[in-house]
């Protein structure tokens, strides 16, 4: 079964279970007169809702590539989690809203044995329906069914609050469904703020994930003349779609031939292992000289002499034109172009006879 098609079977699930525990919950919750109760079917109405935007997302995101969108449509999956997170927000302020008037204008609850049963049973259901929509989530990495089994065995944990509450309400009669559905309130605005902003750092571009890049450069230093890996970047477009670019040193006098084996083994082979459509450009490596790795050397150790560089990287003597070529990466925090022009400074004094172009690269990842 495709990913798309157990998403789908999978939110299902999520539908079915929460349609049941919002009629059980809600006709409970009208019976007893707990606020709290009833907010929390709300609760797993929405979370019904958001497995319905689901599917539909799932739908759209996997449509095929067209000429208007040419890398697919699997980031409609990320407007589907700001849609789902928006969801959340609403139910929980309007929670909040209910809650506050109960605060102010308690009515006692009146609960039976039956109710106390139905919603421990409610508590056990969205424990097993949370492990497992989170387990299929982690299965073919997607993020909307992993949040929603959280949010899943959070929801279990708040029915298990009003479960106490209603005890409470039982044994002692003290009414604590106001305050409790203030709390579950609290806790779904939390969670939807939290949803929200993770989709929309998403949206923007966040750094690449650290274990995935280490790899990835691991992989592509262990071809026979690759002496480094540089300049990877990755771009998400959708869970399942990331394409990306690395720059690669080889020595200098590799024929066009041998480059491009080389280059098409490593895009071929990083796609088999990580699904990355990666594209790799080259970095020449003056191999030729010990004069030119002793002038690297020294160039390299006054670059790092200024600690906000934290990588030099593409260095490459074009004797014929008497320059110096590199790239350097600056800390974020830091004035790259100043240092850069002060590199320059100083390297010029030091050799006289050579032009130094430095070209400031970005921290895409580790």
């Amino acid at each position: 079964m495709d990913r798309s098609k157990k998403i789908i079977r999978t939110s299902f699930v999520g539908i079915a279970v929460n349609v049941v525990l919002v009629i059980f919950k809600m006709t409970v919750g009208l019976i007893a007169g707990s606020i709290a109760v009833i907010l929390d079917a709300v609760n797993n109405l929405s979370d019904a809702l958001s497995s319905v935007i689901t599917i539909i997302g799932t739908k759209l995101a996997g449509k095929a590539p067209d000429k208007k969108h040419p890398y697919g449509h699997g980031r409609i999956e990320y407007l589907t989690s700001v849609l789902i997170a928006v969801i959340i927000l609403i139910a929980g302020l309007t929670s909040i809203k209910e809650s506050v008037e109960k605060i102010l204008d308690p009515t006692a609850a009146s609960y039976s044995v039956i109710s106390l049963i139905i919603i421990s049973v409610a508590v056990v259901a969205k424990i097993l329906c949370g492990t497992y929509v989170k387990k299929v989530g982690k299965e073919i990495n997607s993020g909307s069914l992993i949040a929603s089994g959280s949010d899943a065995f959070f929801d279990a944990v708040l029915s298990f609050a009003t479960l106490v509450a209603a005890v409470i309400s039982m044994v002692w009669g003290i009414g604590l469904e106001g305050w409790l559905g203030a709390v579950i309130s609290i806790f779904i605005i939390k969670a939807g703020i939290e949803m929200l902003i993770e989709t929309l750092n998403t949206i923007i571009g966040v750094r690449a994930d650290k274990e995935l890049t280490e790899s990835l450069k691991e992989q592509i230093c262990s071809y026979e003349g690759v002496y480094g890996a540089y300049d990877l970047t990755l771009h998400n477009y959708g869970p399942t779609k990331i394409i990306g670019s690395v720059h690669i040193e080889v020595p200098d006098d590799m024929t066009a031939r041998d480059i491009h084996k080389l280059t098409r083994r490593i895009s071929v082979e990083v796609f088999a292992k990580y699904g990355i459509i990666l594209s790799v450009g080259i970095y020449a490596l003056n191999n030729s000289s010990d004069e030119l790795a002793n002038m690297r050397a020294c160039v390299e150790e006054t670059v790092k002499s200024h600690s906000e560089v934290l990588q030099m990287h593409g260095f490459y003597v074009d004797e014929e034109n008497g320059s110096v070529m590199f790239d350097i990466i600056v800390d974020f925090e830091a004035d790259a172009a100043t240092i850069r022009d002060e590199i320059i400074s100083e390297l010029s004094e030091k050799y006289p006879n050579y032009r130094f172009d430095i070209i400031l690269d970005s921290d895409f990842s580790e």
